[in-house]
């Protein structure tokens, strides 16, 4: 739901809460219930309150899961959202199912869901009102008793209590009272608390609910993906079977991302030991969306009964490497590039905290493969990539073809910098092959692949007759790029052929990068607004030109303004956020008016502005709150290939980040 809207803005003191509930004497302990994450679907992500969010979509989603092999991987809650009840609650007092959209009520939906085999979900709201921005429908504040006992009487296996107009009460004594009204119905119900991580509930809530919120509301991009990601990976130590960390549901299928990411995407939420609760419209997604959803090796790590979240042990320059124990004593491994260039990314059986052993197994999850190591773990990662991987100490490693990774790497001018190419200069490519396995292969053989016009000449040796195990063949490419290179991103291919002691024919590797060849530096004094990016990236929604960001769609943020002054030029971002400039070392100074957006200021405010020429920071605000009268940026970005424009959150989330650009001029 759309948390952000409908936040009260005060909080109300202890005292008033209990006036409102007050907690039981003895307050009955939760039903031992999800002693693995949670595997389901939601439909909010899907449909919202659209007319074809119906008894007639809940079921066939109930048989989507049957006939696509959905059950059979373990995926069993079809849970719904909001607005499946009328705006007002029946005589009685009870929430009333909406005629129209579930004509034949609420419990005739739940039977055909356990007909199936499966489970049922439902979902109301810990206040007066449930989260729908129209309007809301009745929420369960003050009516716990009388909700769980229609909800059971329903046959409902899985409740999401949601936070909207809570009117202040305590978070704990709100959740615990719903916790205790359901099992005081007798039936085994999971609950899933969605406070979005407001009251820190992974401190407190093991003994309350299965599950619950560790973030805010999670979008369909790649930004809103990662971010939610990285708050949730740091709460490793607080889930276990039956008390889970939940990132918010899958976007997997929805469109706003690659399979690529997507696969990413699925890959931390199996190795975090999330709930998998599918987001997507599972009526109208692609062959390669089940594949992702229906990956059963991934699905075991994220199902392991020795219940433990994975550990991030290694998190710098968007580069991750997280590990998870399993109870056959394997350990999955997961390495995870957040950026938008190639990276490599190793690890070692010992950074595992794997057994000493002659060698290891490495079970790749994705590709489907099996081959052996001395006890390095690596992975060449395009752009947003990552590789999955189970890994345990073997006696019978020799069975197995020995590791090998190829890459091929540009130079950049800064970690995580995009592969920029400029028309009639040279670049220098590397290739690599590196074998981690204990065996040598043989015969290897590089290939580098440039676009039609462009030259590739290799500056050292592209053969190596024997590659022993745990070593590296690198070849180095010059590439140079015509002078009448058009503008855009091209690609860059990389081949390889070997021979392995365990194949009968030779084996062949590709890789493929890119390069980008960007277009004129600019001339003159600019307004930023009026050139064209690198790339951008935002917390929420996309970065708005000439507006304030509105959280959702382009153009939804209206005019930016300032502590009362209005500006018509500039950008409007919400952190985390981060947009690249070709500057070409033409560019002296850039100018701005920062500040938090009138409108969306709130006492949770907080986000710091900083620019970068390269890899240099040439200004950095320090904290700027919703309090802070606008503010002058001069930055000096003289020589710089790349201007960077970068918004943090300022380390206390990143809720009510609205930070406005305004007047935005570059000279050059």
């Amino acid at each position: 739901m759309d948390h952000r809207r409908w936040r009260t803005a005060a909080l109300a003191a202890l005292v008033a809460a209990s006036t409102l509930i007050a907690p039981q004497a003895q307050a009955a302990e939760k039903p031992e219930l999800a002693l693995t994450p949670p595997m389901g679907f939601n439909n909010w992500n899907t449909t919202h309150c659209r007319n074809d969010f119906n008894e007639e979509m809940v079921k066939g989603i109930a048989d989507i899961f049957v006939n696509k092999g959905l059950k059979d991987a373990g995926y069993e809650y079809v849970n719904i959202d909001d607005c499946w009840a009328l705006p007002e609650r029946g005589a009685d007092g009870n929430l009333v199912p909406h005629p129209v959209r579930f004509p034949n009520g609420i419990k005739a939906v739940a039977d055909y869901v356990h007909s199936k085999g499966l489970k049922f979900g439902i979902y109301t709201s810990a206040g007066t009102k449930t989260c729908n921005r129209d309007n809301g429908f009745p929420g369960g504040l003050n009516h716990e008793e009388q909700d769980a006992k229609l909800f059971a009487s329903w046959g409902v296996d899985y409740l999401k209590y949601d936070n909207c107009n809570n009117q202040g009460v305590d978070a704990k004594l709100r959740y615990t009272k719903m916790r205790d009204a359901l099992n005081a119905t007798g039936r085994k119900i999971v609950f899933s608390l969605c406070e979005w991580g407001q009251n820190k509930p992974w401190e407190w809530a093991k003994d309350v609910g299965h599950l619950w919120r560790t973030t805010g509301d999670i979008s369909d991009n790649w930004n809103s993906m990662v971010s939610i990601a990285k708050r949730n990976m740091v709460l490793h130590e607080y889930a276990g079977p039956g008390h889970w960390n939940d990132p918010d549901m899958l976007e997997v299928g929805n469109g706003g991302m690659t399979d690529l990411e997507y696969r990413s995407h699925f890959s931390l939420w199996s190795i975090m030991a999330a709930p998998l609760l599918i987001g997507s419209d599972l009526r109208k997604v692609t062959p390669e969306t089940f594949d992702i959803l229906n990956n059963r090796e991934v699905i075991a790590v994220n199902q392991d009964k020795l219940g433990v979240q994975a550990k991030p042990i290694r998190a710098e320059g968007g580069m991750y490497v997280l590990v998870k124990p399993l109870s056959n004593g394997d350990k999955a491994v997961l390495l995870f590039n957040e950026n938008d260039s190639a990276a490599n990314i190793s690890v070692t059986a010992q950074d595992l905290g794997l057994t000493q052993a002659g060698g290891y197994k490495v079970r790749d999850l994705w590709a489907k493969t099996t081959t052996h190591t001395a006890g390095s773990i690596s992975a060449a990662l395009p752009p947003h990539g990552s590789a999955m991987y189970r890994v345990s100490a073997a006696q019978d490693w020799y069975k197995y073809p020995p590791a090998i990774t190829t890459a091929a790497d540009g130079e950049v001018l800064y970690p995580g910098a995009l592969p920029i190419v400029q028309p009639g200069k040279s670049v220098t490519y590397t290739t690599s092959v590196t074998n981690s396995g204990r065996l040598p292969i043989a015969l290897v053989q590089a290939t580098l692949n440039v676009p039609q016009g462009w030259t590739a000449k290799a500056t050292s040796s592209t053969f190596k007759a024997i590659l022993p195990g745990e070593k590296t063949f690198k070849t180095t490419w010059q590439v140079t790029v015509p002078p009448d290179a058009k503008e855009g991103r091209f690609p860059v291919g990389a081949s390889f052929t070997y021979h392995s002691p365990h194949e009968n024919n030779p084996v062949t590797r590709q890789y493929s990068t890119e390069a980008l060849v960007p277009g004129a530096a600019p001339k003159g004094d600019l307004f930023v607004s009026d050139l064209k990016w690198l790339r951008s990236a935002n917390g929420h929604g996309p970065v708005e030109v000439d507006k304030t960001n509105g959280e959702a769609k382009a153009g939804d943020g209206g005019l930016i303004t300032i502590r009362g002054q209005v500006f018509t030029k500039g950008l409007g971002t919400h952190a985390p956020a981060h947009i690249e400039y070709y500057a070409g070392g033409a560019c002296s100074k850039l100018t701005a008016t920062i500040g938090i957006q009138d409108n969306k200021v709130n006492p949770l405010s907080l986000v710091t502005y900083e620019v970068w020429g390269d890899n240099k920071k040439v200004f950095d605000s320090g904290p700027v709150t919703g309090a802070d009268a606008a503010k002058a940026l001069e930055a000096n970005v003289s020589g710089a290939t790349v201007v960077r424009l970068v918004v943090t959150d300022g380390g206390n989330g990143k809720s009510y980040d609205h930070a406005n650009w305004a007047d935005l001029k570059i000279t050059c």
